[in-house]
């Protein structure tokens, strides 16, 4: 017994086989969350990429109708940002064409619009965020789950032994205690990549909710000028 082997790919080849379905099935949620955070990480790069690009267009001087006519022409290509604004701008100008003035009305219309794009958004940018929430909460119990089995087969083994000694335990412990390590190896990247999607995330709305009072308040100060149209700020 002294002379077992005691690699890892020996442990799991002798493990129960629930043991090594549980370990089995810890390393596809693994390989699958690697997945989605390398998914995460590109398509929030993405994100900040062209909300930047959109806020630096702007800002630098072009009018509300040609920002709205780029936006509407480039719906696929268009960050979060973008499709937000030209959701405020097109239900302004769907209110401005049913000839209705009243500067509360069109105002409020272009708010609402925003705040369900804004809502629609978030949600495309928080996919996969729940799936590592749940990898990382639940794959430690699941690797316990394989470890309290295996402890409890490696026992019923030795009801029939004489003498049992370190020797004779220590390969059914080891063959348990690598599910629990498989657990723990699936759930920490998991635990990390959820947190800093998460702040990134936030930080994403905070600066989209900005937006969306930045521009709310250059369409009142159009409609407060009497100007009848948002073609500049």
């Amino acid at each position: 017994m002294m002379n077992q082997d005691m690699s890892i790919a020996s442990l799991v080849l002798n493990a129960s086989w629930v043991v090594q379905i549980v370990m089995l099935l810890l390393l596809g949620v693994s390989i699958a969350s690697w997945a989605a955070i390398f998914r995460k990480i590109t398509s929030l790069k993405r994100v900040k990429a062209l909300n930047e690009d959109f806020e630096r267009d702007f800002w630098s001087g072009n009018s509300l109708n040609d920002l709205y006519a780029s936006a509407a022409q480039n719906a696929r290509q268009a960050g979060p940002m973008e499709r937000i604004f030209a959701s405020g701008m097109r239900e302004y100008q769907k209110l401005r064409e049913r000839r209705i003035s009243d500067p509360g009305t069109l105002l409020d219309g272009a708010r609402r619009a925003m705040r369900a794009s804004f809502q629609r958004e978030m949600d495309v940018v928080e996919s996969s965020l729940s799936f590592l929430g749940s990898v990382a909460s639940v794959s430690p119990y699941v690797g316990l789950f394989g470890t309290v089995w295996g402890i409890m087969h490696a026992f019923t083994g030795f009801a029939g032994m004489e003498q049992v000694t370190l020797a004779t335990v220590a390969p059914g412990i080891a063959e348990a205690l690598v599910a629990t390590a498989i657990g723990l190896f699936a759930a920490i990247p998991a635990v990390i990549a959820y947190n800093r999607f998460a702040r990134d995330i936030d930080r994403i709305a905070i600066h989209q909710e900005t937006f969306i009072e930045e521009f709310s308040n250059i369409l009142q100060r159009n409609l407060g000028s009497h100007t009848g149209s948002a073609s500049n700020h």
